[in-house]
């Protein structure tokens, strides 16, 4: 009968188990981005290939060219991207304030490193015009390996 209202002798053990199983699927969790960009810089380089997501392009809507080159130049000077196309005159129809409004824009097609499309999004939205910038990328799936390269190379470091 003792052995049925003693405490049983592994609780003490299971505790400090349980918060060392938490903390490491924390730690895991948090360290998921910065381990997935290392593991496919590592990949790129040991293999010369490129893996599908590495970079991204992003669009960007701009009120008028002087804008859109001030924008792609300034973007450049911080390398925050390699290469920027300015597409003129894009017919734009949209809603804002409940209303559908209409406008002639410049697109900006950004070539950069996915790794940096975050900062480059907070960028633009200091040096953006508009009060809600159009900004969102789309990763790329293929291209050319010297290309990507150039572009690994004209972007620097993370």
């Amino acid at each position: 009968m003792d052995r049925l209202g003693s405490p049983c002798p592994l609780s003490g053990y299971l505790r400090p188990s349980v918060l060392t199983c938490l903390l490491i699927l924390t730690a895991s969790f948090l360290s998921y981005p910065v381990l997935r960009t290392l593991s496919l810089q590592l990949h790129s380089a040991v293999t010369g290939s490129y893996l599908s997501g590495t970079y991204s392009v992003v669009f960007v809507n701009c009120p008028n060219e002087q804008i859109a080159r001030d924008i792609a130049r300034a973007i450049l000077d911080k390398k925050l991207a390699a290469s920027v196309n300015i597409l003129p005159m894009a017919s734009s129809l949209y809603f804002w304030n409940g209303e559908i409004e209409e406008a002639t824009e410049f697109l900006l097609l950004i070539k950069t490193k996915t790794s940096k499309v975050r900062m480059l999004s907070s960028y633009i939205r200091f040096m953006h015009p508009f009060e809600v910038p159009e900004v969102f990328s789309l990763p790329m799936d293929q291209g050319d390996v010297r290309y990507l390269k150039w572009l690994d190379e004209g972007t620097g470091e993370d």
